[in-house]
């Protein structure tokens, strides 16, 4: 009985993908086991919908978390909904970092042109405003 290359080409296949489904759940049960230890009391995490809040008591027999979404707002909720552990990103900006030097931008409506050349006129006041304001050319649909 010979096989032909198709049938070694089904199981080549199927193996790849039996390996890849292995590997996957491997992953997934690591991730687990990183959030669960990551999870404890005075933690900031989110839920799976999306609610954010400090864990204020764990009842493991019960698997319920007291978090805590505001003051004095107490959410009792299923440990599994805890899906991630909120840390601050270091990347965030903040107010000192965020530059607010573009004045010269174009008001709503005005030409960009118009902006640079009011802003070269300023720079050098000798400069009469009739040579600071490019000429544009009037077209017959305007």
């Amino acid at each position: 009985m010979a096989i032909d290359p198709l049938t070694i080409i089904m199981l080549v296949v199927l193996a790849v993908l039996v390996f890849f489904m292995f590997r996957n759940s491997r992953k997934r049960k690591a991730q687990a086991l990183e959030l669960q230890s990551k999870v404890a009391v005075g933690a900031e995490v989110m839920t799976n919908f999306g609610v954010y809040g400090t864990i204020l008591e764990m009842d493991d027999e019960e698997n319920q978390v007291l978090l805590e979404t505001t003051p004095g707002t107490v959410l009792r909720v299923h440990r599994q909904t805890v899906t991630r552990v909120v840390t601050p990103s270091p990347l965030a900006p903040t107010e000192e970092s965020i530059d607010h030097t573009d004045d010269a931008a174009p008001a709503y409506g005005e030409r960009i042109d118009e902006v640079d050349a009011t802003a070269d006129a300023a720079i050098d006041p000798t400069t009469p405003k009739s040579e600071a304001t490019p000429k544009t050319e009037k077209r017959g649909d305007e």
